[in-house]
């Protein structure tokens, strides 16, 4: 996967950053949420990175008046994002405008931590989840939001979107629950007791519509069939600290990566008697966020 020598750097001098998601339309492009003082004051900043012969380059930046947490991309629109940020807005930023945002919606009452775009075609969603206990189902066209998802007992850390199934999508929350939700329905659809510990991130696998991952707070990776919840289909460990995300592989279909407050990013392959494949120590402080190429097979 990615090794030391292929690695580029940039820094972002007084911000931390919280996630990075690389553009589904443009090769070795990257949007970045970040925040300052570690998102606890302060303000925020979406940039935009990209890779070419010289390095790392920052091709745009918008700035926030609170940390933002998450970003996701459009599946339409090449220059569009979504942002999160700690004042409990969403943001729709345009790249091909200097300012923004195009559009603000503010409905969480609590920070909003997470902000997913769906990955189905024949929908346009974006899912969004919050400190204040519940996910908000958005259409991007619509001013307000469509639905609220209400049930957990604690923050939701994170809500991914199905690549399969569409309207459904899974959310990680504090309250030691992964939970999975079809928008046609307001009850959750399943609940999955899936550590004894907060669960701060959860991806789904691209090749399987029934496995989705956890990480926690316990440092521990587990993965879930949706048939049979009764017992983790693998459990991985190594990391020392809180796991703070994990992505499934887009190329295949038993590897995953993980960032933790433990400052590593890991690389596992679930389908072998010694999972660890690699892990790669280049931050010196809390990796939060992480994310593989779709075009890139290897870029991290």
């Amino acid at each position: 996967m990615g090794t030391a020598a292929g690695a580029g750097a940039l820094r972002l001098p007084g911000l931390h950053g919280y996630a990075v998601e690389f553009s589904p339309y443009c090769p070795g492009r990257v949007a970045c949420a970040a925040a300052q003082y570690y998102g606890m004051a302060g303000c925020g900043t979406l940039a935009v990175l990209e890779q070419n012969e010289a390095g790392i380059v920052l091709l745009r930046s918008f700035d926030w008046n609170d940390g933002l947490f998450d970003v996701t991309w459009s599946e339409t629109n090449e220059n569009m994002l979504i942002t999160c940020s700690g004042d409990g807005s969403l943001q729709i930023w345009d790249m091909a405008k200097t300012k923004g945002p195009l559009q603000v919606y503010k409905e969480h009452t609590l920070e909003a931590y997470s902000v997913d775009w769906s990955q189905t075609r024949g929908e346009q969603l974006v899912v969004s989840g919050s400190w204040d206990q519940t996910a908000k189902l958005w259409d991007p066209a619509v001013g307000k939001s469509l639905c609220t998802f209400k049930g957990h007992e604690a923050v939701i850390y994170s809500t991914i979107w199905s690549p399969h199934i569409p309207g459904c999508f899974a959310s990680a929350s504090g309250d030691q629950t992964l939970r999975i939700w079809d928008v046609k329905t307001p009850g959750v659809k399943l609940v999955i007791p899936a550590h004894q510990a907060e669960v701060l991130s959860c991806d789904w696998c691209k090749y399987d519509e029934n496995l989705l991952v956890t990480g926690a707070v316990d440092c521990s990776l587990k993965g879930w069939d949706l048939r049979n919840i009764r017992q983790p289909v693998f459990v991985l460990l190594g990391h020392t600290y809180a796991i703070r995300r994990v992505k499934f592989s887009p190329f295949h279909a038993t590897i995953l990566a993980s960032c933790s407050y433990d400052f590593t990013v890991r690389f596992w392959d679930f389908s072998k008697p010694n999972p660890l494949l690699e892990t790669v120590e280049h931050h010196t402080e809390f990796t939060c966020g992480l994310d593989l190429s779709l075009h890139n097979r290897g870029q991290v």
